[in-house]
């Protein structure tokens, strides 16, 4: 019987990714997404999180999330850089290649292990701003959290 309970453990979720995009989306639209999965803490993983969407920069998405009651942190080296943005989206292999390699960087490696800590204690949401997840570089966190956290739930918004 200890065996089966065992099993069980390993077959619960081990906490909740939610990757989600603001593309096409207000702030008020993406709190209210973000409510509906229970959140409880956004990890912006825009290198830079600023936007000219209004409410969507750093500062402004920090307070409506915190009126909201969730938190927000930032994690700038999980952030794919400028000049490779275009190619991944595109689906370019190297770009691709780089942006993993950026998560190799002993930054991203810190960064990723205090997601984990975050999924401890329920929902995080992955923010950038591209609304496909398969075009964006969140994806590719989401892959190497799952590496650390295998039974993590994924949802993609």
């Amino acid at each position: 019987m200890e065996a089966a309970d065992s099993n069980a453990v390993h077959d619960t979720p081990e906490g909740t990714l939610v990757s989600i995009g603001y593309e096409g989306k207000t702030v008020d639209d993406l709190v209210a997404q973000l409510l509906d999965e229970d959140v409880r803490v956004l990890v912006d993983v825009r290198l830079t999180p600023l936007s000219r969407k209004p409410g969507l920069s750093k500062t402004k998405l920090s307070e409506a999330l915190a009126a909201a009651g969730i938190g927000y942190v930032h994690h700038r080296a999980l952030g794919n850089p400028k000049d490779n943005r275009a190619g991944f989206r595109a689906g370019d292999p190297a770009s691709r290649t780089r942006y993993r390699k950026v998560l190799d960087s002993a930054a991203a490696h810190d960064a990723l292990a205090h997601v984990c800590e975050l999924l401890d204690d329920g929902a995080v949401a992955l923010l950038c701003f591209e609304h496909n997840h398969a075009e964006c570089h969140r994806n590719i966190v989401v892959h190497r959290l799952l590496e650390a956290r295998p039974n993590a739930a994924v949802v993609h918004i």
